[in-house]
């Protein structure tokens, strides 16, 4: 699992996203406005960093809305370990 969090998080778009979403729940219209990409693109990260377990959506309406995944967040942080001296 964290390997491939991490991965999806190798590409800069993606880690864009995630930090837009880090600030607040955002739909997809918010995020076109904040990351510089084709819609056709930003679905496809989306789509990447919700395999991931990144980012979790909820359908509103027509709309749907990203947010951050906050124990995936905690498995990443666990993942790295902690050194002394760092």
């Amino acid at each position: 699992m964290a390997a491939t969090a991490f991965a999806a998080l190798g590409d800069p778009v993606r880690l864009r996203i995630l930090a837009e979403l880090a600030e607040g729940e955002r739909c997809v219209c918010k995020l076109l406005e904040r990351v510089p990409v084709a819609p056709n693109l930003l679905s496809y990260h989306l789509r990447v960093l919700r395999e991931a377990g990144l980012i979790l959506a909820s359908r509103r309406g027509r709309w749907i809305d990203y947010r951050v995944a906050a124990p995936a967040l905690a498995r990443l942080r666990a993942a790295i370990p902690a050194r002394d001296g760092l």
